[in-house]
């Protein structure tokens, strides 16, 4: 079971002022309004994490020779649009950098 004073996060709602100040803990700021911006750049984050996976496999094919010269090709055009598309979203919704600090681990990008 989960107990309160073994938690190391705290949510916070409100008035900062409330929150429990036993000891240090990481604090997520949830505010309204701005929930939609963040969930937002939680996806395009971690889609742009599979596309840099996706760059660095298919670079690992070419290098193989098991890609044909159109598949090259295709492929190129295809991850050039979605990293445009990306930007494109950053840009429509004021997303400055996509990246998540996990902290002890570092950042995601």
């Amino acid at each position: 079971m989960i107990r309160p004073e073994t938690c190391k996060v705290v949510v916070q709602f409100g008035d900062p002022a409330a929150a429990p100040t036993a000891a240090p803990r990481t604090r997520v700021n949830i505010e309204p309004g701005k929930v939609e911006q963040g969930l937002l750049k939680l996806v395009l984050t971690l889609v742009e994490l599979i596309r840099q996976l996706m760059e660095k496999q298919a670079m690992r094919r070419i290098e193989a020779g098991t890609l044909t010269e159109p598949e090259i090709d295709r492929l190129g055009t295809t991850l050039m649009q979605l990293e445009d598309k990306i930007k494109e979203l950053q840009e429509q919704f004021e997303i400055d950098e996509l990246n998540i600090n996990l902290g002890p681990l570092g950042n995601l990008l």
